[in-house]
């Protein structure tokens, strides 16, 4: 019996890359659109999260930062462009919305949420976008979705025996 293009060795892990990214990528612009949209008072509410790190300069800037990396990162992780520095900006806006959650004493349902996308993000810096993915429409070949035209990284070698 034939097996389906979707079914073949190594495909269903990027069919599965496709359909988290697209998926994640989604929510995250839908969450990100009304803040990137919201002006100067969102970005300073949202930016005031840093202040669970120490952080008190600039908070227009910070929430700009944190609605930027939502919005146009999950754009750009839906469509497999620049996916691993997306993934990555997005890892920490996760990480510092979970530290603010658990500086206001917050229990874990408060924080779980981004603990979950921190550790998916986290996920896709690792394994990059996978092969359905425009940046590699695009001429990157390095598997981040930059356009740099590099080559796939080798395969590992076999264990010695």
């Amino acid at each position: 019996m034939d097996e389906s293009p979707a079914q073949a060795p190594g495909r269903a892990l990027h069919w599965g890359l496709l359909l988290l990214r697209v998926g994640i990528g989604i929510v995250f612009i839908a969450h990100g659109w009304p803040k990137l949209t919201g002006g100067v008072e969102v970005w300073q509410r949202l930016g005031g999260a840093m202040g669970s790190f120490g952080i008190s300069f600039a908070p227009a800037f910070w929430g700009f930062m944190a609605a930027f990396a939502e919005c146009i990162g999950g754009l750009a992780i839906a469509l497999g462009i620049l996916v691993r520095p997306f993934a990555g900006l997005l890892l920490i806006t996760m990480i510092v919305a979970a530290g603010m959650h658990i500086g206001k004493g917050d229990a874990f349902s408060g924080w779980s949420h981004a603990l979950s996308m921190g550790i998916v993000f986290l996920s896709l810096v690792i394994s990059g976008a996978g092969d359905y993915r425009l940046g590699r429409l695009l001429g990157c070949g390095c598997g981040c979705g930059c356009g740099c035209g590099g080559a796939k990284p080798a395969a590992p070698a076999p264990p010695a025996k």
